[in-house]
């Protein structure tokens, strides 16, 4: 990429696209947002960095307390990934125990205690769909890091149950996303989310909603439409505004491990002072209206293109909650339900979908290659019709 501007990338090669990819869901305000730009020249000028808190890291906190009802306070680092690492350290010093149950198929970033049954495995090696084996994602993972996972099947609440109160004793945490992302989007059912908050309050293990994607349904992110309360959420993307910048933020009482010294969590960039002017920008500008235009946008391209599939009897499906982050593909027969990590690698025709996402960028879209794409403010109805008409004419030209 050469430049970047509102709902628009240029590439090195003069080509215009529709960004669909947004930095893989960060760039909620397109590029080079107004208000952003204006609080990043203010901040640049009065230093880039102090190795001390500056009194936007603490607003920023405010604002995140303020919106998300779970969180009452916030520990910053440079990433996503070392947030969802953080809250693992503070869910382990705050039960005592040491294993982390993680649903297949769910990114927490690529840290060697997380990255574990995170990419499809067909080969059988992943083990039974009752009992799920942990895998490590790639070399370089050291065994002991994959024997604390305890992998658990999305939506599956028997084997879910099962699991989790045959292991309860060593399970420190449940991380989850309420809406996978990078490893496949498979949605989390309301009623299995709060079946699953009951239980681990039960069990004594710290419940970790990774919301890094899904903050950008609402200003209290996907667990308030849930209407569930997590013990922790691990935040990041668009609470830096384009900049690195994660954070975990939960109750006083299992927070109180980092008050405590019990904990040690520290980086010379966490919270670093240009990511927070830039959050605190962002977030200023996801008001009430801006998150309902999203998610209308997003209820749009969903319906539109739901409804024109099922009635020529396309395999080609939009699928997610309806957020303005979502993920389309060629399953292998029409009307296919994603409810497991387990369901997308069987049922997604992978090479139809790959040729889709090619074909997107050849006509002027830019979405993520594996087939999700999240939608920015900048973008009009017009880029939004134009999406879904050239989306038709290529489900067209590929099914014949």
């Amino acid at each position: 990429m050469e430049s970047g501007d509102g709902a628009y990338i240029t590439t090195v090669e003069g080509h215009r696209l529709l960004d669909l990819n947004n930095n893989f869901t960060t760039n909620v305000l397109g590029h080079n947002p107004p208000a952003v730009q204006t609080a990043l020249h203010a901040a640049i000028d009065t230093g880039v960095s102090f190795g001390n808190p500056v009194e936007a890291e603490t607003e920023l906190a405010r604002m995140l307390i303020e919106r998300i009802a779970s969180v009452d306070k916030v520990k910053f680092s440079c990433s996503a990934s070392e947030a969802a690492l953080s809250s693992v350290r503070i869910a382990r010093a705050y039960t005592r125990r040491s294993k982390i149950a993680k649903f297949e198929g769910g990114y927490h970033g690529f840290t060697d205690t997380l990255q574990v049954s995170w990419h499809p495995h067909s080969d059988g090696a992943a083990g039974e769909d009752a009992n799920p084996t942990p895998l490590a994602d790639g070399a370089g993972i050291p065994e002991v890091d994959v024997a604390n996972i305890v992998p658990l099947t999305q939506n599956d609440w028997p084997g879910t149950e099962r699991i989790l109160r045959a292991q309860a004793a060593d399970i420190a945490c449940v991380i989850l996303e309420l809406e996978s992302a990078s490893g496949g989007l498979v949605t989390l059912d309301v009623d299995f989310v709060s079946r699953l908050r009951e239980l681990t309050t039960e069990l004594g293990i710290v419940l970790i909603f990774d919301e890094t994607v899904t903050l950008r349904a609402g200003a209290g992110g996907l667990q308030a439409e849930y209407g569930v309360m997590p013990d922790l959420t691990v935040m990041g993307k668009i609470v830096g505004g384009g900049f690195p910048l994660g954070a975990v933020g939960g109750s006083a009482e299992i927070m109180s491990v980092l008050d405590s010294g019990l904990v040690s969590i520290s980086g010379t960039h966490h919270g670093h002072k240009i990511s927070v002017a830039a959050g605190i920008a962002t977030l200023q500008q996801l008001d009430a209206a801006a998150f309902d235009r999203l998610n209308a946008m997003a209820g749009r391209v969903m319906h539109e293109l739901n409804e024109w599939s099922m009635a020529r009897g396309s395999t080609f499906s939009i699928y997610g909650r309806g957020i303005s982050h979502m993920a389309y593909g060629f399953m292998n027969e029409p009307g296919l339900q994603i409810r497991t990590h387990r369901d997308y690698w069987r049922n997604l025709d992978d090479d139809r979908t790959q040729t889709l996402s090619l074909e997107l960028a050849n006509r002027g879209f830019f979405p993520v290659a594996r087939g999700d794409f999240s939608l920015s403010l900048p973008m009009t109805d017009d880029d939004i019709t134009s999406f879904i008409e050239t989306t038709k004419e290529i489900v067209r030209d590929i099914e014949g």
